[in-house]
């Protein structure tokens, strides 16, 4: 792998602020309560209006924010469309307050609209019987299991405002103007399914397919336990390669806008292959999902990260598994082995 990546704003905006990383275009940054403890957001200039790029999650410390942005940086005039780049709470979180509250444009794809949508209206008050069964074949061991089964899972509509009926459709190839410029959609898949990335001249808005210093996640839940993201992964960013120039400044979902792309995506990629391989050496003894962490993130996974890092270790393993690489069996508690046919 050649060239650097290079980061042109190694400060990021302070809470309420924005930088201008080229004109009309404003990068502002949301709070998380979580390990990753942020979101970025970019505005576009429509000049009578803005368009923005991602919400954060609906929670009242990012409304406040969002207060403090619209009173602040983004004054003078009103925000009338907002583009989402993909599903995941932390993007499109406030899509539905800003559309009933404020009357802006959403603008997304028709995969992100329909999901997001569907699991706001699909709250659970404890574990559905495939999610218990998913944790079950990953082989979680049973005090963590028996915690699981008690607890109220993670909900959607926790950190998603209601979303109303009603948005405009972007699909693969299409030119878009906004912000006074014509970006071209292109689709990632892996991370989220069908996920939105736009590219005009020598800017590109990445979302959390474009990250420059951390991987994004790519897990497998009980709503598809057979998906295979890491293959999807690997498609997008090859695909991607074509369009890649080192000159293209790449504004992401999380961390710093970076340029680099090129090396970038070689990187995203030899992430995933790396794992692949230690995890198939892993499982020249059988194991279990839940056996198979060390090997994938080279750390101990406490529990706050247990979630994800089992959807993660599992897409992995789809991948092996739908490539032949290993077989998989049913053990008589009910949790699935996996182990190589090669040998490493």
């Amino acid at each position: 792998m050649t060239g650097t990546i290079h980061y042109p704003h190694e400060i990021p905006p302070d809470q309420g602020e924005a930088i201008e990383v080229r004109p009309g275009i404003l990068w502002m940054r949301l709070p998380l309560p979580l390990r990753l403890d942020h979101v970025n957001t970019y505005a576009l200039d429509d000049g009578d209006s803005w368009t923005l790029i991602d919400t954060g999650f609906d929670t009242k410390k990012t409304r406040d924010v969002w207060h403090e942005l619209l009173q602040g940086p983004l004054a003078g005039k009103p925000v009338k469309k907002l583009f989402v780049t993909h599903y995941h709470p932390d993007h499109i979180g406030l899509a539905g307050w800003f559309q009933t509250n404020f009357g802006v444009e959403l603008i997304t794809t028709r995969t992100s609209w329909l999901t997001a949508r569907m699991l706001v209206l699909d709250e659970q008050s404890k574990a559905t019987p495939e999610t218990l069964l998913f944790y079950k074949r990953a082989g979680v061991i049973e005090s963590l299991y028996e915690k699981k089964k008690k607890e109220r899972p993670f909900n959607f509509c926790d950190v998603v405002s209601p979303m109303p009926q009603g948005y405009t459709r972007v699909q693969e190839g299409e030119s878009i103007t906004l912000g006074g410029r014509d970006w071209i959609i292109r689709m990632g898949n892996g991370h989220a399914a069908e996920h939105a990335t736009l590219w005009a001249g020598d800017i590109v808005l990445g979302g959390d397919q474009l990250l420059p210093s951390i991987s994004p996640n790519l897990g497998v839940y009980a709503t598809e336990p057979g998906a295979n993201p890491v293959f999807e992964w690997l498609e997008a960013c090859k695909r991607f390669k074509k369009y890649a120039s080192s000159s293209q400044l790449v504004l992401p979902g999380h961390k710093l806008p970076f340029r680099g792309l090129p090396l970038r995506l070689e990187q995203l990629i030899e992430n995933h292959v790396g794992a692949l391989k230690r995890l198939l050496s892993h499982l020249e003894i059988p194991h279990t999902a839940h056996e198979c962490f060390l090997p994938l993130f080279k750390r101990e996974i406490d529990e706050s990260e247990y979630g994800l890092a089992l959807g993660e270790t599992i897409a992995h393993l789809n991948y092996l598994y739908s490539a032949d690489q290993i077989t998989r069996t049913i053990r008589i508690d009910g949790a699935y082995e996996y182990k190589s046919k090669i040998i490493l």
